[in-house]
This record gives C-alpha cells, structure tokens and sequence, in this order.
C-alpha cells in the first residue's frame, strides 16, 4: 500500500511538472507575439493602454472564476491579509513591468525589451541563490559573469544604464521568485493583482479624459477593440506562466524565459526593422554564450537527478 502510494505521489507529481512546463512554455511564447499586438496601439498613451489592460483583466478573471467555480477559493484569499499584502507587492511590480514593456514598444525599442528577458533567466537564477538557497555550479558563475559583462558593454556604448533591459529583466524575477513562494491559485491570485491595480487604472482614466481625452471616448471602433483585447493577451499568458512557477523549478522557469525574447528579437529585426547594431551584438552574443552554458549544465543536472532518483 506505501509503495503504490509513493509511486502515485511520484507520477503526479511528474504529471505537474510536465503540465506546468506545457503551460509556462505556452505562456512565454505567446508573451513574444504580443510585440506585434501593442505595436498597433501605438498611437495611444502608455498609462492609457495599462490602464485598459489592468480593466479589461478584471472583466476576464472575474467571468474564468464564475466558469471554473472558484468563488470560495477566491473569498478564501482575500480574507488572508498575509496573502493579500503578498500580492499588493506583486501587483505593483507586474504593473510596472506592464507599463515599461508597453512604453519600449512604443518608443520602438523591442530589440531593449529582448535583451531584458535574455538577462531575466540569469537574474531569476541570482534571486534563487539569495532567497531559495539554491546553488550556483560553476558553468552559471560563468553564464551570470558574461551577461554582466555584455551588459556593461552595452552601457560603454550607449552612455547611459540599458535600464529598460534592466527593470524587465529585474522586475519579472522578482515577480516570478514572489508568486512561486505565494500559495495561491493562479487564476484567484491574479484576479487579486489586477483588482488593486484598477482603482488606479479608473482613476487615470477619469483624470486624462478631462485632461486631453482618451480612447475610449474618442477612439474608432477598432482602436476600442483593441484595448478590449489587452484584457486576453494580458491574462492568458499570465495565468499560463503562474500555473507552470507553482509546479517546476525556478531554475527551469528561467530557461523556458528564451522563448520569449527569441520570438522578440525576430519580430524587431525581420518585422520592424530595427538595427541590430554591432555593440548589440556583441551583448547579446555575451548573453547567449552565457544562456548556453547554463542550459547545458541545468539539462546535465535535470538528467542525473533523474538517474538518481530512478535508483531510488
């Protein structure tokens, strides 16, 4: 009987793992397509299209919450003041995520954006050490030294901190390493996030329209459409990435995080033309000498610790 019962725990555990990694790898890639989804609102104010996208997030999580039936679970967490001020942090940093990432398309900076999230594994890997106590092996001392130096490459040419790579790289990590450590169900924990950002969101929105106007008021019908449409791209892939961080490794997590900046790159240079000018080059070469490294030695690793754990 305690045999059989470890097995099962075992295969469901497996079972979770390979589910998570399926939707966290969804997740990511669907994150790299919606460069060309915010590319076509453009012509609207960052904060304005935030705040549709923290509106039109409420609507969507409230309506999944009534059709999978997770009320009690929701009133369940926010009758936890522990869990509701957990998640007032997280909030304030996905929304600051939001904005930036927004505010770089905009500004036609896609190839900044890509770096980030080329940096995010490596600085994910950097908050396991410091919080999780997790280990670093030498070939990612190695992978976490070569983004540093492709990064302080970068500043040399430019003049100035890349600090939009930097907050997207720093600000998801932290993002990831909190909700991974907050026991909440994706769906209720992100309905939470949105609903503290949206008294800002409608706050703003009151404020810019007597003050210029907005899209809302203003706007054609597809411009609307759009802004209606932020609600689904913004919380598909996020309910995606929280289902996968709650049931693989963080290490893990962050190697799924190329996806991501991979499709981002290809849509900046082939679809937007931007110029991938030698010293980015040089960045990213860095930083994928380094992402290699580290891939190699987290697949090594993932492969022993099943060997061992098939002897077990």
């Amino acid at each position: 009987m305690s045999d059989n019962f470890e097995v099962s725990s075992v295969g469901g555990a497996e079972r979770a793992a390979v589910l998570g990694g399926i939707a966290a790898a969804t997740g990511y890639a669907f994150w790299g397509i919606t460069v060309i989804f915010y590319k076509q609102l453009t012509h609207v104010l960052p904060y304005e299209v935030l705040a549709h996208r923290t509106i039109w997030s409420v609507v969507l999580t409230i309506v999944l919450i009534l059709i999978f039936g997770k009320s009690r679970s929701l009133i369940a967490a926010l009758t936890n003041p522990r869990l509701v001020l957990t998640l007032c942090a997280t909030s304030l940093v996905i929304g600051a995520n939001w904005f930036v990432f927004i505010y770089s398309i905009n500004e036609s900076r896609v190839l900044e954006t890509s770096l980030g999230y080329y940096i995010n594994p490596l600085i994910s890997v950097l908050i396991g050490v410091v919080f999780l106590s997790e280990r670093l092996t030498k070939p990612q001392v190695i992978a976490v030294v070569l983004a540093a130096l492709g990064v302080i490459v970068m500043t040399i040419d430019f003049g100035a901190v890349p600090w939009i790579s930097l907050f997207l790289a720093v600000s998801f990590a932290i993002y990831g390493y909190l909700r991974k450590i907050t026991k909440v169900d994706p769906l209720e924990g992100l309905l939470i996030e949105v609903l503290i950002l949206s008294p800002f969101a409608v706050v703003y929105l009151f404020w810019a329209e007597g003050n210029g106007g907005t899209a809302v008021m203003h706007g054609d019908g597809w411009t609307l459409f759009l802004l209606a449409l932020t609600g689904p791209m913004t919380t598909v892939p996020l309910f995606l990435f929280n289902y996968g961080a709650q049931r693989i490794k963080l290490a893990t997590l962050g190697l799924m995080q190329y996806l991501a900046p991979t499709v981002q790159l290809i849509i900046a240079v082939w679809m937007y033309g931007e110029n991938l000018t030698p010293t980015l080059l040089v960045t990213f070469g860095l930083i994928w000498t380094g992402l290699a490294l580290f891939s190699v030695d987290t697949w090594r690793r993932e492969i022993e610790l099943r060997r061992v754990a098939g002897r077990v």
